[in-house]
């Protein structure tokens, strides 16, 4: 059984993503064609070059294969769907507040943002299909298309991102089980191990009602018990992989007031991830309380 990472979309989504950080007030009502340039110049050579490093650390040692499709939603309980799911959006999200910079008007912005969010990540499963490891994957597809529209939607609806999809991470006793799969240090095990992902969904409530700026709600969700992709192969090794449902809060830093680029740009990067907080987990072990879930 040939196991598939989404390793290489998170990755590609860690080296490139910055929206947040570059969400600024367009200054003027005509494109800044200066900013354009240099959006445009600078996101295409750090593109290109992740492409051809992912091409040399990922897929060089794989032989190659006829191009084909694979079918692997059954695997790691969908946890890497969701990895597929938090780059897509983010890959819209940056692109469309890159181009409002850039005076883009916004509903432009955000069609562009969310139909480049998708193909950014396109290349990627051309590099499975053709990679004997692994095989392009629909549900990938799927994923990545589903996080661009739910950027695109937001802003159809209230011209605004007001749901955002966050990312934690803690590590398992399961890497060293199988460390060529789910990672051998701490770097590799964030890319790998799905036991220790949680992927979630951060509400802002302050823009539904009145609520602290800081203070939002968040579910998630995670998986565990899996040493192997797929349930078959986690039974035969004595293993019983379930799915793990959270509610919590989430520690928005963006809502606090500060003059500072420096602090701005920090919080912005900060908001990519959920930091630790009270969590209540769900499972088919029953209901746990986590003091500092991340």
């Amino acid at each position: 059984m040939k196991v598939r990472s989404s390793t290489p979309i998170l990755l590609l989504c860690m080296a490139l993503i910055s929206g947040r950080v570059s969400a600024q007030q367009a200054d003027s009502l005509q494109v800044n064609k200066k900013r354009l340039t240099k959006f445009v110049v600078a996101s295409s050579v750090a593109y290109s070059a992740t492409l051809v490093g992912l091409g040399e650390l990922w897929y060089k040692d794989a032989g190659r294969q006829s191009f084909r499709f694979f079918n692997d939603n059954a695997e790691w309980k969908q946890v890497d769907k969701l990895g597929h799911f938090y780059a897509g959006f983010y890959f819209s999200y940056g692109t469309s507040r890159a181009l409002r910079w850039s005076n883009v008007a916004d509903r432009k912005a955000d069609f562009i943002g969310s139909a480049t969010g998708f193909l950014i990540l396109a290349p990627i499963e051309v590099f499975d299909g053709f990679s004997d490891a692994y095989g392009a994957s629909t549900g990938d597809l799927i994923a990545n298309a589903a996080g661009s529209m739910f950027f695109l939607g937001q802003s159809l609806l209230w011209n605004e991102t007001r749901i955002y999809p966050k990312f934690s991470f803690h590590q398992t006793d399961y890497a060293p089980l199988r460390p060529n799969t789910l990672g051998n240090n701490f770097s590799s095990e964030l890319l790998k191990d799905y036991n220790g992902q949680t992927y979630w969904i951060c509400f802002d409530i302050n823009k539904f009602m009145k609520f602290p700026r800081w203070l939002n709600l968040a579910v998630g969700y995670g998986a565990h018990d899996m040493l192997y992709a797929r349930e078959s192969q986690n039974h035969d090794a004595g293993y019983s992989a379930y799915r793990q449902y959270y509610l919590s809060v989430d520690f928005d830093l963006t809502g606090i007031r500060t003059r500072s680029k420096v602090l701005k740009t920090l919080f912005n990067l900060v908001s990519l991830v959920k930091l630790p907080a009270p969590a209540m987990e769900f499972s088919k072990k029953g209901v746990k309380f986590h003091p500092a879930y991340f």
